[in-house]
């Protein structure tokens, strides 16, 4: 073998539309007439030639795509080392659909095989495709892929005027949208479903989710929504500090004005993982997930009940990948993955907690705790004293009606101690202020 064969990629990613052999480009097909062994899915292994058909004189002789089909097994991912090993030494091409590293199989073989060397050739995405017929600009939309993954992702995307393209798991996503738009309080959002994009069989339909009358299509589709919330609906911001009312609780919920404070010291950022300890209602947790859709959370809580109510409100608010851990705490924390930051919203004085929280943050890491009791506030005061940070007491009032006028209630004052391991500094910034 001469040294330039030698560096030849072994595997060729190949991303494929509807639109088949036709809608290839030059590159993409010599890739594939090469190959000795083509990977991929059903559906897109048939949109290559057939070997077992007559080619038409406008197409291009099956013979010149004849290598050897292989289906991906289910469940993928972990067949990926295995299959790939059983044809090492041959010319491989795997096909993908679009845009490889777009929600398809390109991640996967980065993670699973990051030293396996690739040629990758592209394909304009169904999103790419959604936008161009729609007239969207790609950059001022949020995409969501559902294939795979809950719906109730969704509810995290949705802001009174914002484009949504959602990537659909089937023929019933559609209307599985819709039903979620019309119970989240978006029900006069505008719905476009566009199938088999490129294709022959390209076709688009839309309404409303509040009207939605298509029965299931074709389950090759992307849906694009214009999101509209109904008037009556609750208004949810992108910063942390939710209505209260956005969560079903038994009282167990960190309030609004004390959470906003709690998740500024908290400081999320992408990729991030939370310890969410004593969760309650589960509101810190779920907005650290909010704050970014790469956050990371689980929340540990010993009560059943709350920990099903947990579940629920992080699915109502578009964050299921919550990870709901039952059980009490310190015990409940060993075999956890290392957190990046803690909360400690209950159960301070429980023998071990912080020692356990505090263990369990690598250098760097940063635990925030919040209590409203005098014996719990004595042992952040000692902690305090042993590793710094900053200490805070935050005091809410609310305007109440007294006879004819208004006046403050005040709420029970929260003592919070927030730190960051190793640097005896307070974390989230400067929490303090001149009132």
């Amino acid at each position: 073998m001469s040294p330039s064969a030698a560096a030849e990629p072994e595997v060729s990613l190949v991303g494929i539309g509807a639109d088949g052999w036709a809608g290839l480009a030059g590159p993409a097909r010599e890739a594939l007439r090469a190959a000795e062994v083509i990977i991929g899915g059903r559906r897109q292994l048939d949109l290559l030639p057939s070997p077992s058909l007559p080619s038409l004189p406008s197409s291009p002789s099956p013979q010149e795509c004849a290598g050897e089909r292989v289906v991906w097994p289910s469940p993928l991912r972990p067949a990926v080392p295995g299959l790939l090993a059983a044809h090492a030494g041959r010319r491989i091409a795997v096909l993908a659909s679009g845009d490889p590293y777009f929600y398809g199989i390109g991640r996967t073989l980065a993670e699973v095989l990051p030293h396996l060397p690739l040629r990758v050739l592209p394909h304009p995405s169904s999103v790419s495709y959604a936008c161009a017929r729609l007239g969207w600009a790609l950059e001022e939309c949020e995409v969501v892929s559902v294939v795979g993954r809950p719906l109730a992702r969704i509810a995290a995307a949705l802001y009174d005027g914002r484009r949504l393209l959602v990537l659909s798991a089937g023929a019933g996503t559609p209307g599985e949208v819709a039903a979620l738009l019309r119970e989240r309080g978006f029900g006069p959002s505008r719905i476009r479903v566009l199938e088999q994009l490129g294709g022959a069989h390209e076709r688009g339909y839309e309404g409303t989710a509040d009207d939605w009358p298509h029965p299931p299509g074709d389950p090759l589709n992307i849906v694009a929504v214009t999101c509209t919330a109904a008037p009556d609906g609750m208004r949810l911001g992108a910063v942390p500090g939710l209505p209260d009312a956005a969560y079903e609780h038994d009282g167990q919920l960190t309030k609004r004005h004390v959470r906003a404070a709690t998740l500024a010291a908290l400081a999320p950022a992408p990729g991030e993982l939370l310890w969410d300890v004593g969760g309650g209602a589960g509101s810190i947790a779920v907005e650290w997930l909010r704050a970014h859709p790469a956050c990371r959370a689980l929340t540990v809580e010993r009560n059943p009940e709350r920990a099903a109510r947990i579940s629920r409100n992080a699915d109502r608010l578009g964050v299921p990948s919550l990870r709901v851990v039952t059980g009490t705490a310190p015990g409940a924390l060993a075999g956890l993955p290392t957190p990046d930051a803690v909360f400690v919203g209950g159960g301070l004085t429980a023998p071990g907690l912080l020692d356990a929280c505090w263990a369990a943050l690598p250098m760097g890491g940063r635990l925030v705790a919040n209590t409203v009791t005098l014996e719990s506030e004595a042992l952040l005061v000692e902690w305090y004293r042993r590793y710094g940070g900053e200490l805070v007491r935050l005091s809410v009032a609310h305007g109440v009606p007294v006879g004819g006028f208004t006046g403050w209630r005040q709420a029970m004052p929260v003592t919070q101690w927030a730190v960051c391991k190793g640097a005896g500094t307070a974390v989230g910034g400067d929490l303090g202020g001149d009132t």
